[in-house]
């Protein structure tokens, strides 16, 4: 079993204990705390990030320009989630960049850029996960509004992995 991102504590030169008092529950569980003590929808509905931030998502050396990227990728990708109703039906989605270019062509030209890869599934508590069955139309737009707006991103994939095999996240 992979190790999770969230492990581990305060730097030690903090001199501060970690105090963790939802740390045996799963996700749904937070979830059902967050509604009884009132959180709005909003709160309550974010999908899970992983603790290293989009970092754990770009596969390679991870630089400035490559951060900048995936920020903005993964922001077209959430906020269409967002506005064509499908967020809140998704458990966890998220861009990856991937440590391979592609040719392509914009224009008249040749282009070898980035490929981004998309993740979105269902799963209640993390320990399984099934991909989410996204509209072709809507994935299309997707993959259409990443490449035309994000420099540097020629191909856009959609990742049909289960966990168990895969992993939610690529690291």
């Amino acid at each position: 079993i992979k190790s999770h991102h969230n492990v581990g504590g305060l730097p030690e030169k903090m001199h501060l204990k970690v105090v963790e008092p939802l740390r045996n529950l799963f996700k749904d569980e937070v979830r059902r705390v967050g509604a009884t003590l009132g959180l709005p929808p909003a709160i309550l509905n974010r999908h899970p990030f992983p603790g290293p931030g989009l970092g754990i998502r770009i596969l390679g050396e991870i630089s400035p320009a490559k951060v900048a990227l995936l920020q903005e990728a993964d922001y077209i990708y959430i906020e269409l989630l967002k506005t064509q109703g499908w967020y809140e039906r998704i458990w966890q989605a998220g861009a990856i960049l991937l440590n391979t270019q592609s040719v392509g062509v914009m224009g008249d030209e040749r282009t070898y850029e980035n490929v981004v890869a998309l993740r979105a599934v269902h799963s209640l508590d993390g320990m399984t996960a099934d991909w989410v069955h996204l509209p072709y139309e809507l994935l299309g737009k997707i993959a259409n509004e990443i490449i035309n707006r994000v420099k540097g991103v020629n191909r856009v994939v959609y990742d049909i992995s289960s966990k168990p095999p895969a992993t939610i996240e690529w690291e």
